[in-house]
């Protein structure tokens, strides 16, 4: 059995083979079809003859000073035309990708992603490359990963610790979570986690719940102790707690990006963990698989306004 593409051309046939052909067929010699090619007059003639044998027929009446197609040649033409037209389509739209001309990429971006200095990044992207579609998708880091595991999702910025597997991580940085309290008096000191499981709380990203890697973090600690956290309240959005605590209804974490933005609460007060506790964010994406060119780029220009728009200081440390 001789397999065919889709073209109905058997599979032994080259690209290279038909385009030596079609030149021929149109230029009426090989040498005028070398010329065309840039190769060499018994490289064109060589390489119609693989093409002959291939097929089991033949393409030229050899003789005259000029080629005569035969009929076979005359059926074979549309055929030839199709298959070297559509790996011509397909280099074209690889190399406008490549060359960011075209394509769409997706980013999963944390939810809190205007915190990190993430707010501009559609807007930059777009600036340098207007024709690649862009897809940020800001949910939960939990989220984030299981979508990228499973294919959805290109790559993503997220908070570390997640469990999926067969998932490429690469941290970035460190980001001190802070207690933040509106009734908390200045002079209370470092937070232990026995205050914080005796604590009214209000925590936020309520969908993904304990899945979150802050609110995992928390989790664990006390569970170490032997405590439990048991939120008064919660909430989807950082904004809707940080509002609760500024009227002092309960406390909660936040990530030291968040205690100094500029819309982060006057009213609210943070304070450092006893033991220390940190965000690590991180870039990752499915081991083993490389990112579309745009998605690249996209990653690339995330990670670098993230290092040029966190200044490293007490809290905050860069980890590669």
């Amino acid at each position: 059995m001789i397999l065919h593409d889709p073209s109905g051309l058997p599979l032994g046939v080259t690209i290279t083979q038909l385009t030596a052909f079609l030149a021929a067929l149109d230029d009426g010699s090989f040498t005028a079809a070398a010329k065309t090619l840039g190769m060499t007059q018994a490289s064109v003639s060589e390489l119609v003859a693989r093409l002959e044998r291939e097929l089991g027929v033949t393409l030229f009446a050899r003789g005259s000073r000029r080629l005569v197609p035969t009929a076979a040649a005359l059926e074979l033409r549309p055929h030839a035309a199709q298959a070297v037209s559509a790996v011509q389509n397909g280099i074209d739209t690889i190399q406008a990708l490549a060359s960011l001309e075209r394509g769409t990429c997706t980013l999963g971006v944390l939810r809190n992603a205007a915190y990190y200095a993430l707010a501009d990044l559609a807007e930059t992207f777009h600036h340098r490359h207007p024709n690649v579609r862009l897809r940020l998708v800001g949910i939960n880091s939990a989220h984030v990963a299981r979508s990228i595991a499973a294919g959805e999702l290109e790559a993503g910025l997220l908070v570390l610790p997640v469990d999926e597997d067969g998932l490429e991580v690469r941290p970035l940085f460190r980001d001190e979570v802070l207690y933040a309290s509106a009734t908390r008096t200045p002079e209370a000191g470092p937070v232990t986690i026995e205050e914080a499981a005796d604590a009214k709380l209000v925590l936020y990203d309520a969908f993904a719940g304990w899945d979150d890697p802050t609110r995992r973090q928390l989790l664990e600690r006390a569970r170490l102790r032997g405590l439990t956290i048991e939120p008064a309240v919660e909430v989807e959005h950082v904004e809707t707690a940080l509002s609760l605590v500024a009227a002092g209804t309960a406390d909660t974490i936040v990530s030291r990006s968040i205690a100094e933005s500029d819309a982060f609460p006057s009213g609210i007060r943070t304070f450092p963990f006893a033991e220390p506790m940190h965000d690590t964010i991180a870039l990752v994406q499915r081991a083993g698989v490389l990112l579309s060119p745009a998605t690249q780029k996209l990653a690339e220009l995330a990670e670098r306004m993230l290092r040029e728009r966190l200044p490293e200081h007490q809290g905050r440390t860069a980890l590669s």
